[in-house]
């Protein structure tokens, strides 16, 4: 039995490749350091865990509404008007189970076969994947290191065509941290295309301020969640705001694809947006902290960084003068030095030669990580 042409063109998301061998080996015993993937090692808020242990414990555990809870959605326009002076109304949001499958729907939604979406090459690689098996094709445009990997909007408006349905922009970025200058949002927004902003790193920027793309342009869709800035990964609760006049479409979707959310999470989120902005800059200082021991262990060890990211929680590090190879490096390292890293090539083919990592860990695993790595190298150089 063959399976629908759309799976084949999907591909392996290398960073859980990495994970799950990293499990793996930590299940055999032996001591991993995982820089690999980007989740938070914090516990969620407390605020967080006690509305959904109240919600659990008072039987809130029914179908919602399948746009999500009203006074989740009001907690989110609260959330953008009173960060990004931005007026939204509920019926232009989404809850969904993450900020996956809230891409799933957009891109189903939004895309035929054969439209095009501008994305960077380096990228989030799941962003291909979503954008083929939409079978829609995306295109890409080649950023610069020097640039901190970021578009030039005259490098994006020579990608532009009469397929092209929209531009894909993520700031602070996956993989490289680096944020989008605001003048280039700007200019992105003339380009009379919708933009579709990733926008789950917000609350993660160590320095300037965050910018969302609807303080630019109403002709936006923006995917943002709690997993990250909240620590709330395994609660697997994202959202989706859309201009409204696709409120009676997305709410079709939702019913006829996932009926709603999770309701005990959905209070959660509520939670997270009104109770625990304490916790959140807590976390915020503690990767900033991280975030600067990363970058002086990783620049120590001879791996370049032309820009410092200054969002997020990864370092993209040039290692080209260590390897061409950066799938068979991350592994070796992993088998050899028991440090898990994600080779840039998962990110699109200017990420070869690259490393993703990580820092959404503690710093002692921070130090013995980079260490390890230090004396993986000295052994490769005698060898």
């Amino acid at each position: 039995m063959k399976l629908a042409r759309r799976t084949e063109k999907l591909r392996s998301f290398i960073a859980m490749d990495v994970l799950e061998k990293v499990q793996g080996m930590a299940q055999l015993g032996h001591d991993v350091i995982s820089f690999s993937v980007g989740e938070p090692d914090f516990p969620p808020p407390r605020a967080v865990k006690e509305a959904a242990i109240k919600a659990l414990k008072g039987d809130f555990t029914k179908y919602t509404h399948s746009l999500g809870m009203p006074a989740l959605r009001e907690a989110i326009c609260a959330h953008y008007r009173r960060r990004y002076g931005v007026k939204l109304y509920p019926d232009q949001i989404l809850v969904t189970a993450g900020t996956s499958p809230a891409m799933l729907l957009l891109f189903n939604a939004l895309l035929n076969r054969g439209d095009e979406v501008v994305l960077s090459d380096p990228h989030y690689p799941c962003y291909a994947n979503f954008l083929r098996f939409a079978e829609a094709r995306p295109v890409f445009v080649k950023v610069r290191e020097e640039d901190g990997f970021q578009f030039r909007p005259e490098a994006v408006r020579k990608k532009l065509g009469k397929k092209t349905k929209a531009v894909l922009i993520n700031s602070p970025a996956n993989p490289t941290g680096c944020p989008l200058p605001s003048s280039v949002m700007k200019s992105l927004a003339k380009t009379g295309k919708y933009l579709i902003s990733d926008e789950i790193y917000h609350g993660l920027t160590y320095s300037g301020e965050e910018r969302s793309i609807l303080e630019f342009t109403d002709r936006a869709f923006v995917l943002n969640g709690f997993s990250k800035a909240y620590a709330m990964t395994g609660f697997r609760l994202g959202y989706l705001i859309f201009p409204r006049v696709f409120s009676k479409i997305f709410q079709n979707m939702a019913q006829n694809f996932f009926i709603s959310a999770s309701s005990f999470v959905q209070a959660a989120g509520i939670a997270a947006l009104e109770r625990a902005e304490a916790d959140q800059k807590r976390m915020r200082k503690i990767f900033d902290e991280r975030r600067k021991a990363m970058l002086a262990g990783v620049k120590s060890l001879g791996f370049g960084v032309a820009n410092d990211p200054t969002g997020a929680f990864y370092v993209f590090a040039n290692a080209k003068h260590y390897t061409k190879d950066s799938y068979r490096f991350a592994f070796d390292l992993l088998e050899k030095a028991k440090v898990g890293v994600t080779p840039g090539i998962d990110f699109g083919p200017s990420g070869e030669g690259y490393i993703r990592f990580s820092y959404a860990t503690d710093l002692k695993k921070i130090h013995e990580g980079l260490a390890r790595i230090g004396e993986y190298l000295r052994q490769r150089r005698l060898i």
